[in-house]
């Protein structure tokens, strides 16, 4: 283990040091982040690690896929934090570049998310998606990255960049991590930070009850009836709004047509006081 963790924050440093990685025929992994680093994201570093021979993470809070109601300046951001984790995590190097690096003067092109972006975020955090994949698509340019390593927690994220990845042609392979939990069974999330000590008695009621409807899913009930009931419960728990609870394919994140056979997923997002929480189980 090092005992400072290398950091470059200009696309000309970032190619200098891969272009030797890949002259000695050195794999790249990329982990991407907005950073406020958590077990989850490590976890990830870990699996990018026996991937590839080199692991790349990159920590850029990334304004484009904020939407107009959304506070970017609320977003945590800890780099000294997220640098020490990232040392005892052995990464290789860490790429934080600033906004002007990223979009410099004159910037004007950008990436429209295809169609599994539509609904569901799409819906409650319009143009969010085409921030995540205009900047998925710059970092895995500016990394040269064979492979890019996401948490399955944002499903619906990993599937519009696969969707990107496959429609583009790029040259590298995403892979899904399953969601790191806490002990009651709570998604890790940087924005679980947000939550009142009462607000986190009651978080973990929401991934109880998507898988419930998973599980009841899975057994043969009606899906309308099933997610109803979910809302019920979510609100009963002291959730205090739904955005939405939906049962979807897990492939297209298209209408769930269980006679079809097809992998189904179960999707969330609840707010619980101010904060809004988002998690997924597959059926």
């Amino acid at each position: 283990m090092s005992e400072t963790v290398k950091i470059v924050r200009t696309v000309h440093d970032l190619r200098k040091i891969t272009r030797k990685w890949r002259d000695r025929g050195h794999s790249i992994g990329l982990v991407p982040t907005m950073g406020a680093l958590h077990a989850g994201h490590i976890s990830l570093v870990k699996l990018a690690k026996k991937k590839a021979d080199r692991a790349v993470v990159s920590i850029f809070v990334n304004p484009t896929q904020f939407a107009a109601n959304e506070d970017l300046s609320r977003y945590p951001r800890d780099e000294a934090g997220d640098l020490e984790k990232l040392r005892t995590a052995d990464v290789d190097l860490v790429w934080a570049p600033s906004v002007e690096e990223m979009y410099p003067l004159g910037y004007s092109t950008g990436v429209r998310a295809g169609s599994a972006a539509k609904e569901l975020e799409g819906e409650f955090r319009p143009g969010h998606f085409d921030g995540v994949a205009t900047v998925c698509a710059k970092l895995f340019n500016q990394v040269t990255a064979d492979i890019a390593v996401f948490g399955e927690k944002d499903f619906q994220q990993l599937t519009v960049l696969r969707q990107m990845v496959r429609d583009l042609n790029m040259p590298l392979k995403l892979i899904g991590a399953p969601t790191k939990r806490d002990t009651d069974g709570l998604a890790l999330s940087s924005r679980n930070a947000y939550l009142s000590l009462t607000e986190r008695k009651i978080a973990p009621a929401l991934y109880a009850t998507i898988s419930a409807l998973a599980e009841d899913v899975s057994e043969g009930a009606d899906i309308a009836t099933g997610v109803a009931n979910a809302k019920r419960k979510v609100i009963a728990a002291g959730f205090k709004k739904i955005d939405y609870i939906e049962v979807r394919d897990a492939e297209t994140l298209g209408p769930a047509t269980p006679e079809s056979g097809r992998p189904l997923r179960v999707l969330a997002a609840c707010w619980l006081g101010k904060t809004r929480l988002i998690d997924n189980v597959a059926v």
